[in-house]
């Protein structure tokens, strides 16, 4: 095999952190001090409150978006939290959720980890170029991870126009309360340790289906039985830990991606969705949607998530299940194989899988394909994004780990109707950090989350030592030669 360097064109666009960009979060410090700010609030009177309300107003007409509302929807969620005065004006709630909300700069600290697929809508487009949809992981105060989308145009040459983004992150409203399978959450507790004994006293009393309201009446029952443990409690805890995972986001069908951050709703995601791998999936009857992968973190534990987009304005959010979803770094094929879903993954925390399904949501099966061969991925190896189909096989990218914890980007070739069968890898790593790519929030370290081929050309978005994102293409037949 060649030693040669493949002919690696690095373009000049680079995505970096923006602060510009807010969105609002509830802002709580604890019952405490929540009952003091209340009551502040209640000695001011009511052309107090309306002047201070309407200042406030003022002062952030900037977001753009509709504040009374916001204001309104966080006065309700600390009313959960603490008892509220009785016979509030709708002014003071407003007022009052004013003093429980923050503008949170989700990109100011980094704007990384990249995964491109087609656009769907291909509109407008000149002779030879081609619209994509991006998903980026983004970092704020707090480190704590969201992702945004992003769109851009390569033409015929390999070089890539971002599109402009939308004016604001309109706020998105969240729909819990579908259906579980009692047996699917059963297993799913099982894999998380959670005694059958518990697991009975809990789903006993559910009906089959039931909703996260059902399961919530049931744990605030179960938590106050005075013979339960402290471990029969925190067990009893994982339940709505695991059951708030699922959930729905609406927005308006007219919605801007490039207008939309995906920020944590859960507990599992408290701090952190992090590398989303996007897909544009073709299913058997000829329908494309969009799928992302992604892992959910809350400071202990991980747990892979994903995402569809059916139609305009609806984001569907499930917890994958399965003995085979552990870790991170999943990555769904482009379609069925062989009449199955694929995902590539890194299970075991340091050799590359594949997976195989019946069930999008489910995966139990797990083969083995890639383990660490050359010294720069001697500590580990896994997917950076979804598997691209070639006439010569699938193009997976990969990443190595090698010394002083340097991440470099490589390249497998699988066959196309068996994926586990491992054709070709690369011997040198395809992306190697360069001098002014090697500082960040964590250095040495190249990452993407997926690219495509267009036109001759693999286009690779690449997240820079977590902190920027670049761009770069090689020649396919050029790297598929490597790699057959």
């Amino acid at each position: 095999m060649s030693s040669e360097p493949l002919t690696l064109r690095r373009l000049p666009v680079r995505l970096t952190a923006d602060p510009t960009r807010t969105i609002t979060r509830l802002f709580w410090a604890g019952p405490d001090r929540a009952r003091k700010v209340i009551d502040r609030v209640m000695g001011l009177d009511e052309q107090q409150v309306a002047d201070l309300l309407a200042s406030t107003m003022q002062d952030f007409a900037h977001l753009h978006i509709d504040l009374e509302e916001i204001f309104l929807a966080h006065h309700a969620e600390v009313a959960h939290r603490v008892e509220m005065p009785a016979s509030l004006t709708p002014e003071r709630k407003r007022l009052i959720g004013a003093f429980f909300t923050l503008e949170y700069a989700f990109a100011s600290a980094a704007l990384f980890n990249p995964s491109m697929t087609p656009a769907i809508n291909q509109n407008g487009m000149e002779p030879g170029a081609l619209r994509f949809a991006m998903s980026l992981r983004c970092v704020g105060e707090g480190h704590i991870s969201s992702v945004v989308f992003r769109r851009g145009v390569i033409d015929n040459g390999g070089n890539i126009t971002m599109e402009p983004v939308g004016a604001y992150h309109e706020p998105l409203r969240r729909v819990e309360n579908h259906p579980f399978s009692k047996a699917k959450f059963r297993v799913r507790l099982a894999e998380m340790g959670v005694r059958d004994t518990v697991a009975d006293t809990v789903l006993g009393p559910l009906n089959d289906p039931f909703t996260l309201e059902d399961l919530r009446n049931v744990l605030d029952h179960v938590q106050t039985r005075a013979e339960h443990t402290d471990r029969d409690n925190r067990e009893a805890r994982s339940f709505e830990w695991l059951g708030g995972c699922d959930y729905d986001i609406v927005t308006s069908r007219d919605a801007d991606i490039t207008e939309v951050v995906l920020f944590p709703m859960c507990e599992a995601e408290s701090q952190g969705m992090e590398d989303m791998r996007i897909v544009r999936f073709t299913d058997d009857d000829g329908s494309v949607r969009y799928y992302g992968t992604y892992t959910a973190f809350n400071g202990q534990q991980v747990m892979p998530q994903m995402v569809t987009m059916p139609q305009p304005g609806l984001a569907q959010v499930r917890s994958l299940q399965g003995h085979a979803v552990r870790n991170k770094g999943l990555a769904l094929f482009p379609r069925k194989v062989g009449g199955r879903y694929m995902m590539s993954a890194r299970i075991d925390g340091e050799n590359l899988f594949l997976l195989r399904s019946n069930n999008i949501l489910i995966w139990d099966e797990a083969e083995m394909v890639q383990e660490p061969k050359f010294p720069w991925e001697f500590v580990q190896v896994g997917n950076c994004g979804s598997p691209i189909e070639t006439d010569a096989g699938w193009l997976l990218l990969t990443h190595g780990v090698g010394a002083m914890r340097r991440y470099c980007i490589g390249a497998t070739l699988l066959d196309r109707d068996d994926p586990a069968r491992l054709i070709g890898r690369l011997e040198h790593p395809l992306i190697v950090p360069t001098a002014d790519e090697r500082r960040g929030y964590v250095p040495n370290v190249v990452y993407s989350c997926g690219g495509l081929v267009h036109n001759g050309l693999l286009v690779i978005p690449y997240g820079i030592s977590d902190a920027a994102t670049g761009f770069a293409t090689v020649g396919l037949d050029e790297l598929l030669a490597r790699l057959c």
